[in-house]
């Protein structure tokens, strides 16, 4: 299966202040607000939703195509993401501006001042897809996730009108992009992805039913946090696979991303709709236990004795011989 995954490429610069903001702010200086914080500590990762996808998916031996936009600052992060099986051939690369970067310091009181710097991600908007499939020889799913959404917005109506076969998975854009853009993004599509909350903001946002969604998605896939995930359509009966529990709670960060990873890992086998989400809870869990999107490592015994322990033994003879 050649799978392409466009969406975010991003780092995320995570510093922490050893005292409380609040001690510096100044009750009747609010408007004039000027300061500095000495951090004690910077930890530089790598992230990006679809970056993190394609990651999980190489994690699983499975090759993917990322689709997405940098800046010329991408060369170690593209060495990182090849080593890790993610072809990159057709990230495009912007002359003039940096690769989308997020940067958060935390105090003392886990208290968080950010900022988000988008970068090339605009540039996203002026990638066709058509010669994507023509290197690879065509393209049999297309994920289109969180991104500069005139970007997810184009890359739908593609998928659309080449009849390449997509997934919708709009996650924090939902919150940012009108009823009329989701509507477009959602359409058609062989997958929807939302978490609990993004479910109903969907609907809020479009106006839909539930009923109304299912007669233009093929399934809808919401993930539901530590009960794991439920898959709805139109003619078919609801269906929930819960995870694997973990052994530590680390940062939940690309958790998701690791979830989709999974499933799509699964499709590319043709294993089964419950089998892939299966295989996607538990690389899902493998995250959580680690800080940072791209930290973890699967272990092919030990991710299959967790499997065979949360989803029985016949379940994970299914799924072994597609480990590499």
């Amino acid at each position: 299966m050649r799978i392409a995954v466009t969406g975010s490429i991003a780092t995320d610069h995570l510093m922490s202040y050893p005292g409380k903001f609040s001690d510096q702010l100044v009750a009747d200086r609010l408007d004039q607000v000027s300061l500095s914080f000495l951090v004690d500590e910077l930890e530089v990762r790598r992230g990006g939703v679809a970056a993190n996808i394609t990651f999980g998916l190489g994690q699983l031996g499975v090759r993917s195509t990322l689709v997405g936009a940098v800046g010329q600052d991408f060369d170690d992060y593209r060495s990182w993401l090849e080593r890790h099986g993610v072809d990159t051939g057709s990230v495009h690369v912007s002359q003039n501006k940096h690769t989308a970067r997020f940067l958060c310091t935390t105090d003392q009181q886990q208290n968080q001042i950010a900022s988000f710097y988008a970068g090339a991600m605009a540039e996203a908007r002026e990638i066709e897809l058509k010669p994507v499939a023509d290197r690879l020889g065509g393209l049999d799913m297309v994920i289109i996730s969180a991104n500069d959404p005139v970007a997810m917005v184009r890359h739908t109506e593609e998928c659309r009108e080449r009849g390449y076969r997509f997934i919708a998975d709009p996650g924090q854009q939902l919150a940012r992009m009108e009823g009329a853009e989701i509507r477009k993004l959602v359409d058609g599509a062989e997958y929807l992805f939302t978490n609990e909350y993004e479910h109903g903001l969907l609907l809020q946002s479009t106006g839909w039913t539930e009923a109304e969604v299912l007669d233009r998605v093929g399934k809808w896939v919401t993930s539901l946090g530590a009960k794991g995930v439920q898959v709805e359509s139109k003619d078919e009966p609801t269906l929930h696979v819960a995870p694997p529990k973990e052994k530590r709670k680390g940062d939940p960060t690309g958790v998701g991303d690791a979830l989709r990873a999974g499933f799509l890992a699964g499709l590319h086998h043709e294993l089964g709709l419950e089998r892939s989400l299966q295989l996607g809870c538990t690389l899902a869990t493998v995250s959580l236990e680690t800080d940072g999107p791209q930290e973890y490592v699967v272990d092919r015994e030990s991710f299959l004795t967790r499997f065979a322990e949360e989803y029985g033994e016949a379940a994970a003879a299914e799924v072994k011989p597609k480990l590499r």
